[in-house]
């Protein structure tokens, strides 16, 4: 038995080849590849566009994919969620699909489009976006580039924007945002009823959620005498709470706990004070609750 994966083409591409490698899994693909090679026999692995992922997964042609929850929403696809997997290609936070004019444009609210052009990748998400409000619109097609469009070749865009940095390069301002989306992990819902087929994607669900969890803690170590022992670990955050172990000279203890990252540069300091020596910090791959 092999699950058919289908993987993100694109800017997706490499942060979801290193979240594999995080949760335990080599993924390689050449350049002008579209059959990934994994190291896990009972995984086949297809490159794909996002945009088409969700379909190719409701008609079976895939077990399960990976792709944002705008292109299940955009293309109305009946499939089975198995978990929300928050990176990007840039972050953790997850991307918006944007109306955004340029900054001098008089278009302020959505009504203001009403006989307007609107160019953009997603058709269906803008033209339920417009029916809801009650705006009739020319809603076009982009094959890319959309930021440079506005203003002399429609009115308004709808784009998907991560920090935002190329719409203000372009000299764009967003006048509202139409959906917020993250990745998200999706099986075929056959598939997903097929006993084996199901316990191998709850494994891989463990795995990547373990990694992403992993990424944003670190485990933090360091000794303590006994005097100092309680303020060490009243100083020092944990998942449940943190280790402690007797050294071989009975007047000193290992401490050790799981942390946020960005917790460390304030943590070091404080335990520093309390008395805490040898402190070290070490990254994780994986955190399974």
């Amino acid at each position: 038995m092999a699950i058919v994966l289908g993987l993100p083409k694109g800017s997706l591409q490499d942060s979801t080849f290193a979240l594999f490698k995080r949760a335990g899994f080599n993924v390689t693909c050449s350049s002008r590849s579209y059959t990934p090679v994994i190291d896990d026999d009972e995984i086949k692995c297809r490159l794909l566009r996002p945009q088409e992922m969700s379909r190719y997964v409701e008609l079976g042609l895939l077990d399960a994919g990976i792709c944002g929850y705008d292109w299940v929403y955009e293309n109305g696809s009946d499939v089975e969620e198995i978990c929300e997997l928050n990176y990007s290609k840039a972050t953790s936070n997850p991307v918006r699909w944007v109306l955004a004019v340029p900054n001098d444009s008089p278009i302020k609210t959505v009504k203001d489009l009403e006989g307007k052009r609107i160019s953009t990748e997603a058709m269906g998400l803008v033209k339920r976006y417009l029916a809801a409000n009650g705006v009739k619109a020319d809603v076009e097609f982009s094959w890319g580039a959309t930021e440079v469009k506005a203003p002399e070749l429609v009115d308004a865009i709808v784009d998907l924007t991560e920090t935002g940095s190329s719409l203000r390069a372009n000299n764009l301002r967003i006048v509202d945002t139409i959906l917020t989306s993250t990745t998200r992990f999706i099986a075929n819902k056959t598939a997903w009823a097929d006993g084996a087929k199901r316990a191998k994607l709850e494994q891989l669900k463990m795995l990547l959620l373990g990694a992403l969890e992993a990424q944003r803690r670190v485990l933090l170590k360091c000794n303590a005498p006994a005097s100092s022992l309680d303020a060490v670990v009243a100083a020092l955050p944990a998942l449940h709470a943190p280790t402690v172990n007797k050294l071989n000279d009975a007047q000193w203890y290992a401490v050790e706990s799981v942390v946020e990252e960005k917790r460390v540069r304030e943590l070091i300091p404080v335990l520093r004070q309390a008395g805490a020596t040898g402190i070290i910090e070490l990254p994780l791959n994986k955190i399974i609750y």
